[in-house]
């Protein structure tokens, strides 16, 4: 199913553990930080799969921040921003299904809105809270704007980050360039290199930075070849390839059926969301805060301290 026609849709095999996991549960850390890693069991079109979540804070805090992340990504992207959090928010960052250590669906066909959307309405069904507030970058900023745009939304305050009512049939296809076709790495530092390169738009990262997106980005492969893979089942490419966008997707009503408020936050060098479509966004539908980051493409990683205060002081507007 095509990006188009799963939103259209929507609106008309479990991962071995990643490199990173192993030895990081014992680190001390203080307990309001601790994360936990839960599971939370989800149905689909075609039988029931599992969703991986780490969740941060406090396990009875009522006020609940869901943070999701991009296409290939997963929700070990947001511990900077959990950690700087998790004394406010209970932080709840899912894998999409396909992703990290969530299950991998059968039918290749499956991966689309339908199926995200209604994942994360039983996700918080599972936390037990009537509203939450939510990050959501790229894909994630769809789901987001999905389920904020509908009545009776949990949602109620929004954070789109790099992602807005129009998607440009450009940049997806330069995200299908790459998705599913990672090589085998022989070892961390060449996968590391591999995610520099792919994640070059993310902007100027530190050396540690760069290494925590690679340990939780690759999983060691016991077959005959070895060596290392990306934790995202390759058959997110299938659907692209089968499937693809020859124009841009216009999410306009979407967009404006969102009532909550929301901040719209831009890489001033992103080829997924254009400038003009952010100054849209400012006095259309909710009339987002927008923001907009120098030296970074698609899509800011928000571990940076100031890109994390401008999430923080939004958030905190809404307490």
């Amino acid at each position: 199913m095509s990006l188009l026609d799963s939103l259209k849709k929507l609106l008309g095999p479990s991962v071995p553990e990643t490199i990173a996991d192993r030895g990081a549960a014992s680190r001390e850390r203080p307990l309001a930080v601790q994360p936990r890693a839960r599971r939370v069991l989800c149905s689909g079109p075609h039988g029931l799969h599992d969703m991986a979540y780490m969740e941060w804070g406090e396990p009875d805090n009522p006020r609940v921040l869901v943070c999701v992340h991009g296409l290939t990504r997963n929700g070990r992207d947001f511990d900077d921003l959990a950690r700087a959090l998790a004394d406010e928010y209970r932080v709840v960052c899912p894998d999409v299904v396909g992703r990290g250590r969530s299950d991998w669906l059968a039918d290749k066909a499956d991966y689309g809105f339908p199926v995200y959307v209604a994942d994360m309405v039983t996700l918080i069904a599972r936390l037990d809270v009537e509203e939450v507030h939510w990050v959501g970058t790229s894909m994630g900023g769809i789901i987001g704007m999905l389920l904020a745009s509908q009545a009776g939304t949990p949602i109620t305050r929004l954070v789109l980050n790099d992602v807005g009512p129009v998607i440009t049939a450009a940049s997806l296809r330069r995200i299908g360039q790459y998705v599913g076709r990672a090589p085998r790495f022989a070892d961390v530092t060449a996968a590391e290199a591999y995610i520099r390169e792919v994640g070059a738009p993310f902007g100027a990262l530190t050396d540690a930075q760069w290494r925590h997106l690679t340990e939780y980005s690759v999983r060691r492969m016991d077959d005959a070849e070895g060596g290392y893979a990306m934790i995202y089942d390759p058959g997110l490419g299938e659907v692209f390839r089968l499937n693809p966008v020859p124009v841009d997707i216009d999410l306009w009503p979407v967009y404006e059926a969102i009532r909550c408020p929301t901040l719209a936050l831009r890489g001033a060098d992103s080829d997924l969301l254009e400038a003009s479509t952010l100054a849209a966004m400012g006095v259309r539908g909710p009339r987002a805060r927008t923001v907009e980051f120098s030296g970074v493409g698609h899509a800011p990683m928000l571990m940076d301290p100031a890109q994390i205060a401008v999430v923080r002081d939004f958030l905190r507007a809404g307490a």
